[in-house]
């Protein structure tokens, strides 16, 4: 428990502990709820309270009295998935729940962070969200996504294919934000869709203030009903409640530990911003649109690939151990245009006569791999590494599984990997991208 000296005896006095439904009465008003944990930080001589409708409020214990009405560490709100009526005047979307912060609860006994809430939960959370849609909702995973697996991505393709066969109008994806630019990568090169596919999260837990996960959810359903057929991520765009903006699967990062904004599009503009439950889609992006493609489902992928980033001091052991534990690819994070020290070309050359396709990126992350300019960067071409282009690391990665998926053929590889396929890559660059 982190209240302090005045809230934290006012609870012991009361036999009331975090996660207790209880009720504060004052002069003129008395509020029933959950007692949620508070920051390390936050100010002594008030509780927080989880009510009914969702909502947290702050109470002054001052002149307060407090009832216990029942204990109790999980919390119990809004309405049940049973109580949802379908309406055939509206769109049908499928809720798929893969665990991380927005299907996340606190733990009241700890203050920590736990995926437990089901698909179905976050509609009971997010009542309003009955107002958009049907929905089918369901858990694939409950996991925080430091802990998905690229055996996961393809399990989620053919989660949502059926979900479209069975005719859904669009897809939602609750997901934890730390890899959920892996996934939503992933999912661009599995997946020609009908409908759009959406991929959400959310920094702040459901039950805690300032969350942004209510937000995310129905600006994400809003999305799903749009005509971009596509895969794509939504998160705030900016600190507020203001708005959300829509990123391409391939050319989205996450950009900060803890800022709700965190989501950002590299190397490119986001496809589309969410404004009052309005999508107002970039006049300059070609989209394709709902309908456009027949559901096509392509989800081999090689698991045993390897992301690795240069830095001063590194090795060329580093390189040999992956081709000698049997990695059948490998991408480079290199500096700059594209670089590695001289020593890694050796190895990296021995990776490509051993049929182990090696990609270089960029730690810069804007602007794109050029390694034509510098001698190391010819090296480093002759010794048969591909170029990543503007494909982010993590792009570049998840796109070599892919390929992988396919063939084992390193020339075919190279041709794949140098094929636009999900609009991973621009042809060519432009400085309106870098943040400022």
């Amino acid at each position: 428990m982190t209240y302090k000296e005045i809230a934290k005896k006012y609870l012991e006095n009361n036999g009331i502990t975090i996660g207790d439904t209880i009720k504060i009465n004052k002069e003129d008003i008395s509020y029933e709820g959950i007692l949620l944990d508070r920051s390390e930080d936050s100010e002594d001589g008030y509780l927080v309270l989880k009510l009914d409708s969702g909502y947290n409020v702050g109470v002054a214990i001052e002149n307060a009295q407090a009832e216990l009405i029942q204990k109790g560490d999980k919390p119990k709100i809004g309405y049940g998935a049973e109580d949802i009526a379908h309406d055939p005047s509206k769109q049908n979307i499928s809720i798929i729940s893969t665990g991380g912060t927005v299907s996340s609860i606190i733990d009241y006994r700890t203050g920590a962070v736990h995926p437990k809430f089901t698909a179905a939960d976050l509609i009971k959370a997010n009542p309003e969200l009955l107002d958009y849609a049907n929905y089918n909702v369901k858990a694939l995973y409950n996991i925080l996504s430091e802990n998905m697996q690229p055996k996961y991505w393809v399990e989620a393709a053919e989660s949502i294919a059926n979900d479209i066969s069975d005719g859904s109008d669009g897809i939602v994806i609750a997901h934890g934000t730390d890899t959920l630019h892996y996934t939503a990568a992933a999912l661009s090169f599995m997946l020609k869709t009908p409908v759009p596919i959406v991929i959400t999260g959310a920094q702040r837990s459901s039950d805690r203030p300032s969350s942004d996960a209510n937000m995310n959810l129905i600006d994400s359903v809003v999305a799903a009903k749009s005509d971009i057929a596509e895969v794509s991520v939504c998160m705030h765009g900016s600190l507020n409640d203001s708005y959300t903006y829509l990123h391409k699967g391939t050319k989205v990062r996450k950009m900060h530990t803890s800022r709700r904004d965190t989501f950002r599009s590299i190397n490119y503009e986001p496809i589309a911003k969410i404004e009052n439950h309005s999508v107002d889609i970039n006049p300059n992006y070609r989209y394709t649109k709902r309908n456009e493609n027949e559901l096509e489902v392509n989800s081999a992928v090689e698991e045993k690939v390897g992301l690795i980033k240069s830095f001063p001091g590194i090795c060329e052991e580093l390189i040999e151990y992956h081709i000698d534990k049997g990695y059948k690819g490998l991408v480079i994070e290199g500096t700059g245009l594209g670089h590695v020290p001289d020593k890694l070309i050796t190895p990296l050359a021995r990776a490509h006569d051993e049929n182990i396709p090696v990609v270089m990126t960029s730690q810069c992350l804007y602007g794109r791999v050029n390694m034509n300019v510098y001698s190391t960067g010819r090296e480093i071409l002759n010794a048969g590494v591909i170029s990543g282009r503007d494909m982010t690391p993590e792009t570049a990665y998840v796109k070599l599984s892919w390929v992988l998926g396919q063939t084992n053929d390193i020339g075919e590889v190279a041709k794949l990997m140098n094929k636009n396929i999900a609009g991973e890559f621009n042809e060519k660059s432009s400085i309106k991208y870098f943040l400022n």
